[in-house]
């Protein structure tokens, strides 16, 4: 890395800057995909990862565990043999240090992916997220770009307790400065990813442990080494018109299952995969409101202060006079995170907790109010 960074300062980032302006983005609106095999969310990341190395010399790794064990996760996997120990950096249990190298990296013009084993660790590191890497275009009068992103897997995985369990959407959402990104499918893994390597400005890339495993269906147009998602923009998962679901990462899945379910009930609900966080796509959401007039949140987070509570304000100021009922939220419990699977199990939001929300907001169920 310290060669890559010789090189930069001696006047290579004019260049690599022209050759990334010049890189395809035709595919940049194509949000949605035709099918035609199955790869998983951790192939999806890897391939991402290894596209974007190839394509700019400039884009390196930095992470603990990301070289020699081939990441703790296996998203880093065959990076180091390929790309050198120059740009697959191991480091220390330091998430200080190796953040706030690596933002000073990209203001000489690098383009850092750091991985945090888990978000959780990123509190370890968040002055350099928010003050060094957020707020640095508009403190220097948009003089210094910071081109970095900060991945890893972000919430709850399984009985790993309290302080390895939360949801840093809410948290990193609410920085000005931030772009935050919550895939879900390997087509958001591949184009998210694409899109924050050579996005201008820092990203917070919040992934999900349980769906690294998961295999989704792809097409060719995924595939493609042009292929990039838009961030800042929402795709509808599911179509309906009775109500709308949002949701993101895990919880999409769960929404989609909710509305398989509500479907057999008569109840055709739209499932909104938010994929950005900030910016929200505010349009997509209120438009699906004033089609379906219901709004259902979903998040694994803390309901105060979350992503439901902010989707449900814009609703309220954009599309108030649509809505046939009130704005059902299904969040995290506002407790720690417990280790005890039952209990763990209650704590955050499951299928039949989406179920009941939407029964309620369609008045097809008795209102949590009368039955307490």
């Amino acid at each position: 890395m310290w060669g890559i960074v010789r090189q930069n300062v001696g006047g290579a980032s004019g260049l690599s800057s022209q050759v990334m302006r010049l890189r395809p983005v035709a595919s940049a609106m194509r949000n949605y995909s035709s099918a035609t095999k199955e790869m998983t969310v951790r192939d999806a990341l890897n391939s991402a990862l290894d596209e974007e190395m190839a394509a700019d010399p400039n884009v390196f790794v930095m992470g603990e565990e990301v070289g020699e064990y081939q990441g703790a996760y296996k998203i880093t996997k065959g990076l180091l043999d390929k790309y050198g120990p120059e740009r697959v950096v191991d480091t220390p249990i330091t998430e200080a240090g190796f953040a706030g190298i690596g933002v000073g990296s990209a203001y000489h013009g690098l383009r850092p992916v750091i991985e945090f084993m888990t978000f959780n660790f990123s509190m370890q590191a968040i002055d350099h997220v928010i003050n060094s890497a957020a707020k640095s275009n508009y403190m220097s009068a948009g003089q210094i770009n910071v081109p970095i992103v900060f991945r890893g897997p972000n919430g709850p995985a399984a009985g790993v307790g309290a302080q390895h369990s939360q949801c840093y959407g809410a948290w990193y959402g609410s920085v000005p400065g931030l772009k935050v990104l919550v895939p879900y499918s390997s087509e958001d893994a591949r184009g998210l990813l694409k899109a924050a390597i050579r996005d201008p400005d820092p990203v917070v890339f919040l992934e999900n442990e349980l769906l690294y495993g998961e295999s989704f269906p792809v097409s060719a147009e995924v595939l493609d080494s042009s292929f990039c998602l838009p961030i800042g923009k929402a795709k509808i998962e599911r179509e309906g018109k009775d109500i709308t679901i949002t949701a993101f990462s895990k919880m999409v899945g769960y929404a989609l299952k909710a509305a398989e379910i509500l479907e057999k009930d008569g109840i055709n609900a739209e499932v909104i995969n938010l994929r950005s966080i900030r910016p929200l796509d505010r349009a997509t959401i209120n438009a699906s409101v004033r089609k379906t007039n219901r709004l259902v949140t979903v998040e694994e987070g803390f309901p105060q202060h979350g992503i439901g509570a902010e989707i449900c304000a814009s609703v309220v100021e954009d599309s108030f006079g649509y809505l046939d009922a009130p704005v059902e939220r299904v969040a995290g419990a506002d407790v720690p995170t417990p280790y005890a699977a039952n209990l763990e199990r209650m704590a955050f939001p499951q299928i039949e907790d989406i179920v009941r929300a939407a029964k309620r907001a369609c008045y097809r169920a008795v209102p949590m109010a009368a039955t307490a």
